[in-house]
């Protein structure tokens, strides 16, 4: 892959390849990214409605150009497109409307009662947000040229997927009270998932595309995938495992690669159960704000994953970084830190490759 915007491409995605296998090379790889940074920046436009900025391919796409225009991507960052429509859109492409903000959209609930309602679960290729979906891929592959790589939407089958369904306190009380429908729903909500990843890992191999998603990290050669179940966090550990294990094993039957997004201490209390799954190789510690902030306080909660031999992905302050490395292992490390100037990216680069030598 040759990108005019990433000369050293091969050598980034070898450093990601080793962390997926356990490895390090000449150091932990990096991402100068703060977690859903993209989320905080709403672009202005003069469309007549947001539902419009979403929906118009050719803005979209020229947005993304214009917002790495002149950018240096360095160590394990990468110009990527996303085609977007918001976290929900999975659950979109059975049918029901979302609304759209500036910077997210939210799905609106369609079981209401199940012996009426779920009947209205239908998926279907003709679906307005799956065609857009498709629409939006068709131009970036057009545009992207030697400039940038293009990757699938953000997908949330399962469990999350029938919380947009349902709605988190009834799908609580379908826990507790109607199991068999409850069921009925995660089956819908698992269905079509491997169909659809199909799809547009087919259109992305086809263009010889790597295989990427919203967290930026291509693999040129398998499919990447980032199980995640947030509704996780109100279940107790035996119903995750009643429910969404067999749902997350179906999710990574057929990728070689996967990366389990933990939003949270909530969802941290499933990970033994996660961790079952000898196809999840990684994950992705999300701390939150507030009183879980900042990580050093989650040490532990690392080195514990560290020692199970997966990989984890550490979303990092700047400011915390000289502790951390003082404190921890770079083994199994991804590191995740946001900053400001090209001068701080190439000196944290240097302290990372001194670091990971402990490691050799």
């Amino acid at each position: 892959m040759e990108l005019i915007t990433k000369p050293d491409y091969d050598q980034c995605v070898e450093r990601i390849e080793a962390w997926f296998q356990g490895e390090i090379l000449d150091r932990a790889p990096i991402r100068f990214h703060r977690h859903n940074a993209e989320y905080e920046v709403s672009h202005g436009s003069n469309h007549s409605s947001i539902k419009e900025r979403w929906f118009d391919s050719e803005y979209q796409v020229d947005d993304f150009l214009l917002s790495i225009k002149g950018l240096r991507f360095n160590a394990e960052t990468f110009p990527i497109y996303m085609p977007n429509l918001g976290p929900d859109v999975y659950a979109a492409f059975h049918g029901g409307d979302m609304t759209f903000g500036d910077t997210t959209s939210w799905y609106h609930e369609i079981i209401h009662d199940y012996e009426t309602d779920l009947s209205k679960i239908q998926f279907s290729k003709d679906n307005i947000f799956y065609k857009k979906i498709l629409e939006l891929t068709d131009v970036a592959l057009n545009k992207c040229g030697n400039r940038f790589l293009v990757g699938y939407t953000d997908l949330h089958p399962g469990l999350d997927c029938g919380l947009a369904w349902r709605g988190s306190n009834n799908l609580c009380m379908d826990l507790m009270m109607d199991q068999e429908n409850a069921q009925k729903l995660f089956d819908l909500a698992t269905q079509h998932f491997l169909e659809v990843y199909d799809d547009y890992d087919s259109i992305l191999k086809t263009h010889g595309m790597p295989s990427s998603t919203w967290m930026n990290i291509p693999i040129p050669d398998g499919r990447l995938h980032i199980p995640s179940s947030d509704f996780s966090f109100m279940i107790s550990p035996d119903d995750y495992e009643k429910y969404g294990l067999p749902i997350l094993k179906n999710e990574v039957k057929t990728m070689t690669h996967n990366i389990f997004h933990v939003d949270g201490k909530g969802v941290a209390n499933h990970i033994d159960i996660i961790l079952s799954v000898p196809e999840v190789k990684c994950i992705q510690w999300v701390q939150g704000m507030g009183d879980d902030y900042p990580i050093m306080q989650h040490l532990d909660f690392i080195r514990y994953v560290q020692s199970k031999n997966r990989g984890i992905i550490v979303d990092l302050s700047k400011e915390d970084l000289d502790e951390y490395m003082e404190k921890m292992s770079p083994k199994n490390t991804f590191l995740w830190i946001a900053t400001e100037s090209q001068e701080e990216e190439l000196m944290i680069m240097k302290k990372v490759e001194k670091w990971s030598r402990k490691s050799k």
